[in-house]
């Protein structure tokens, strides 16, 4: 996520920055100013990214010290009104991403009408955390297991507004899982899983989109990543900026301790090099 304020303010270059590879890509705007909001979604988009979409599911502090996040739950005209201004200016999607309540605000009726004035607004897509979140009491990791998943509540907000797209987000950890949810969704979200454990993706295409090419293993997804991060390093990106995402590639197999340990001794060095990417790989190897 990056505020809309570090955007009007800060280096956009740098915080707008990204890669091919990564395509297609969204931006993440956290802000409650329709203007300020306006301005950053006209700099995503023409920094190429495909999609902005709205944060309004951090519940941490800060975020609420300025009054974005999970708070402006409890603000729908507000939301409405960051959206349709952003609508204006671009031409990209413009989506929310959201709890499914706050606080003592977490009725099935609070997120029909959350939702409801949102995607009058324009908006089409809703990701929504199937939590609510607590914002005083627990902390941005607590808001991410303590309150109970309500699956159900998201279903039905599918089938309150069918026309709108509805992605499921929070606690899913398996393929199989994703499958069963988009039986009653548009599509699923998976977070903390995809990123400690990201290889669990490696087969999407084929059991979920249906693609008959081959899976990559491992090893050919960190063959690519030596490109990718050498090419970086020539542009001034430090090594622990890329290696630290991928120290859950190899989770679960042989080996896969000495690589992470490997990379998280060495890699935040300043003479660090692309070897260390390289000598951490042989411990896979046997």
């Amino acid at each position: 996520m990056v505020t809309s304020a570090a955007l009007e303010y800060g280096d956009r270059r740098n915080l707008l920055a990204h890669s091919p590879e990564e395509y297609p890509v969204a931006l993440q705007l956290g802000g409650s100013d329709p203007k300020q909001l306006q301005l950053a979604a006209k700099l995503g988009e023409d920094a190429g990214f495909c999609e902005i979409n709205l944060n309004i599911g951090c519940p941490s502090e800060r975020v609420q010290s300025g009054s974005f996040g999970a708070c402006l739950m409890a603000e729908p005209e507000l939301v409405a009104q960051c959206i349709d201004a952003m609508r204006q200016c671009v031409d990209v999607p413009v989506t929310v991403k959201c709890r499914i309540g706050i606080d003592n605000q977490d009725s099935e009726a609070a997120l029909q009408n959350f939702v409801g004035v949102v995607a009058d607004a324009g908006c089409e897509l809703f990701v929504v955390h199937a939590r609510k979140a607590i914002l005083s009491g627990l902390s941005p990791k607590q808001n991410r297991e303590v309150p109970e998943l309500n699956y159900d509540r998201v279903y039905q907000l599918k089938r309150d507004f069918p026309h709108a797209e509805i992605i499921i987000n929070g606690g899913i950890t398996t393929l199989e899982q994703s499958i069963e949810h988009l039986n009653h969704l548009d599509g699923v979200m998976m977070g903390r899983e995809a990123y400690t454990n990201p290889y669990i993706l490696a087969t999407v295409d084929q059991d979920i989109y249906g693609a008959n090419h081959p899976v990559k293993s491992r090893e050919k997804i960190a063959e690519q990543f030596l490109d990718y991060i050498d090419n970086e390093m020539s542009k001034g990106t430090k090594l622990h900026a890329m290696t630290r995402h991928i120290l859950g590639l190899f989770h679960g197999m042989p080996g896969a301790r000495l690589f992470r340990r490997h990379i998280s001794e060495n890699a935040y060095k300043p003479t660090a090099t692309i070897d260390v990417l390289t000598t951490a790989l042989k411990a896979t190897s046997g």
